[in-house]
């Protein structure tokens, strides 16, 4: 059990309990090969924004510590390549039952090392589970296509291989979601994976390593299938490095991306980028008001503004600005914030000081920028808000063309824009910023939600109607254009990325005919 020492509120939440089943300790080593934990780095302290107290450490990944983990992965590669995919997938199957088992105190750990509230960290867990659930179907549909050939007597099809080493980089604000959507589908493709969770939500990497370890040692499977290291980008740099890690998935910002980018293309390896997002909302005249504010706030305020998802534009038509307007600005007034863990409260802390920072340099820039601040921000003190990282979701009137709307703030910060004339327009502004995630469009119009989704349309890899921007389902592949970086990930057929593809021509006739009728004579 846990010898952990927690603040009272943590208590009075349970969250001893919740560490103790998750084998969370006081000090927990943050190099994993499976079942085998070591790690000789420096101490990585979890400070939790809910109450500024620290949960727990980890200590870092060496160079040493990371060589013995690639050697274990690929070792246990040569292994587990072998293995049909299908009884890969009951691999997952069993992962995805013990996830169902440890719901709640997942769930609460996400909530109390993140800031998001605990019905979202239940979510969280949930997208692990459903991910685990659709790779298992996936595991028996690895299919390749069927070709013809232009020669006689000859076959020719594609199918698809293993890559090796996974290298999968997540960030705080989806501490464990992102990393099940990449294993799921990396394992049940017969790759193994090396995880380096954010170092600002370490503990989720070691509940998530200590839950998969059981399944691998419950199977008899060798070290290496799934590995953890922890570390700053420091650490990172180790994989994106590394020429035995063909894949290397990165989840966070558009400047982190970039260098991920440069660093893998240079040895020629492949790289899978879910970066930053500056999403908006379009409201038509024709548009439901009570389903957009709906929308509009929770894809505002939803973990505090800290998903890559989270609605940071509102483009409405001048014709229904004031009334729409006014009914988010009064949505606005009846939102709860405070402790996470309490699910009377709608809206947790941000992950540090370092985000209330950027928060409060972003309403000082709209202003500085001629932007009218509608509902005012601020920092919360006093009782309950001790962390210091409790704010107010703020909603400022703007312009597209603003420096500051041109950026993604990962904070509570919602900016209304207006347009007149034709659906046309508010796709322009809604296209003109740098990054391409997620977008939606509020109208019982057919023609206008069509001209949304068509060529002419959204330039985001999301688009949605009658739906905010946030909340993606499983089932479809989720990521983004532009400065987001172009991966794909979880649904559809993104299980593509995690394998190499393969032409095979096949001749069962007694001569060598050449493809487009070259004759080569001997």
């Amino acid at each position: 059990m846990s010898t952990i020492t927690l603040s009272s509120v943590a208590e009075q939440f349970g969250m001893k309990e919740a560490l103790g089943l998750l084998g969370i300790k006081e000090v927990n080593q943050g190099t994993s090969t499976g079942n085998q934990w070591f790690s000789n780095g420096e101490k990585i302290d979890s400070y939790s924004p809910v109450d500024g107290q620290l949960i727990a450490s980890v200590t870092a990944t060496t160079r040493e510590d990371y060589e013995q983990v690639m050697q274990a992965a690929t070792e246990a590669f040569k292994t587990f390549r072998l293995m049909p995919a299908p009884k890969r997938g009951e691999i997952v199957r069993q992962f995805g039952e013990k996830l169902r088992q440890y719901k709640e105190p997942l769930g609460k750990l996400v909530s109390y090392e993140m800031g998001k509230s605990y019905q979202e960290g239940l979510g969280e867990v949930q997208e692990m589970i459903d991910i685990c659930d659709f790779a298992v179907g996936l595991s028996r549909q690895l299919n390749g296509s069927t070709l013809h050939s232009e020669r006689f007597g000859h076959r020719m099809y594609d199918q698809y291989h293993p890559l090796g080493v996974v290298g999968i980089i997540s960030a705080f604000n989806f501490p464990v979601a992102v990393w099940s959507w990449n294993t799921a589908l990396a394992w049940i493709c017969g790759d193994v994976c090396v995880w380096k969770p954010s170092e600002k939500t370490p503990l989720c990497g070691i509940a998530c390593q200590n839950i998969i370890a059981e399944v691998l040692k419950e199977n008899n499977l060798p070290e290496g299938i799934s590995c953890l290291i922890n570390g700053d980008y420091k650490v990172g740099e180790f994989m994106t490095q590394d020429k035995r890690v063909p894949l290397v998935s990165a989840t966070g910002s558009t400047r982190m991306g970039k260098i991920v980018a440069q660093e893998v293309a240079g040895r020629l390896g492949r790289s899978l980028l879910e970066l930053g997002g500056n999403n908006a909302i379009i409201v038509t005249p024709d548009a439901d008001i009570k389903m957009t504010v709906i929308g509009a706030v929770f894809g505002a305020v939803g973990t505090a503004g800290q998903r890559c998802t989270s609605t940071r534009r509102l483009i409405i038509h001048e014709s229904i600005y004031d009334k729409v307007k006014d009914a988010v600005v009064s949505a606005y007034g009846q939102l709860r914030i405070g402790n996470p863990l309490d699910q009377n409260n709608h809206v947790g802390p941000l992950i540090d000081k370092h985000a209330v920072e950027m928060y409060n340099n972003a309403l000082e820039k709209v202003v500085a920028e001629g932007g009218t601040v509608l509902v005012e921000g601020g920092v919360l003190s006093g009782d309950g808000f001790e962390s210091g990282c409790y704010v107010k979701p703020a909603i400022a009137e703007a312009k597209n063309e603003f420096e500051i709307v041109q950026h993604e703030t990962f904070a509570p910060v919602l900016y209304l824009l207006k347009y007149s004339g034709d659906v046309e327009n508010a796709i322009d502004i809604q296209n003109g910023v740098a990054q391409g995630l997620s977008s939606a469009i509020m109208t019982n119009n057919l023609r206008e939600a069509e001209k949304f989704l068509s060529h002419a349309g959204s330039d985001c890899g999301i688009a949605n109607v009658n739906i905010g921007t946030s909340g993606a389902e499983i089932g479809g592949a989720f990521g983004g254009e532009k400065e987001t970086g172009g991966g794909r990930e979880s649904g559809s057929d993104a299980w593509k990325v995690y394998m190499r593809r393969q032409t095979n021509t096949i001749n069962y006739t007694t001569d060598l005919p050449l493809a487009q009728g070259i004759k080569f004579d001997l």
